[in-house]
């Protein structure tokens, strides 16, 4: 099942970037240490791998990859606008930065009580909150640093798309920016 949402990811994400490069930047850079986060405090004995911990892998790999759909995507956006890909990859992982850790400690914080849930169930609720938890904090410290990266590798220089205005002889008028 993990295997298979993730491709089902990359799919839709690559439908949606028209790309398959794009997708793999964005799974390449924040899953896997996202995945390899959660994992660790299993490893620990906090919580086994169970039906609930897997629910929540497979969750953690949507969530996490939000955030490089974020940088990715604003990247892109400010390469058609005629930035160079480093300078783009900068300016969108700085501009994407407050969005990205609103929602991860939204996210974090509303399956805070699934960590410290007691009582009858509270072994499926620790495992799920756990998972998701920990795989957001440190999936999101990491996407932060490695989807730069991978995209600087990986990712394909985006031509300008914004028409540069001309006058009547031909010759480049300056655009206000």
């Amino acid at each position: 099942m993990f295997i298979l949402s993730a491709l089902l990811i990359y799919l839709v994400l690559a439908a949606q970037f028209e790309s398959f490069r794009d997708p793999f930047v964005i799974l390449a850079g924040s899953v896997p240490l996202a995945i390899s986060g959660a994992l660790v405090f299993s490893f620990l004995g906090l919580t086994t791998i169970n039906i609930y911990s897997q629910v929540g892998l497979i969750t953690l790999v949507g969530l996490v990859s939000k955030n490089g759909i974020l940088i990715v995507q604003f990247a892109n956006e400010l390469q058609r606008q005629g930035r160079d890909k480093l300078a783009a990859v900068i300016e969108a992982a700085g501009t994407r930065l407050r969005p990205i850790l609103m929602t991860t400690a939204a996210t974090v914080m509303g399956h805070l009580p699934l960590v410290f849930a007691s009582g009858p169930g509270a072994g499926a609720r620790n495992s799920i909150g756990i998972m998701l938890v920990s795989g957001m904090i440190i999936g999101t410290a990491f996407t932060l640093l490695v989807v730069p990266s991978i995209y600087m590798l990986v990712a394909k220089t985006h031509a300008r798309t914004i028409p540069e205005e001309v006058d009547a002889d031909g010759s480049e008028l300056a655009t206000a920016a």
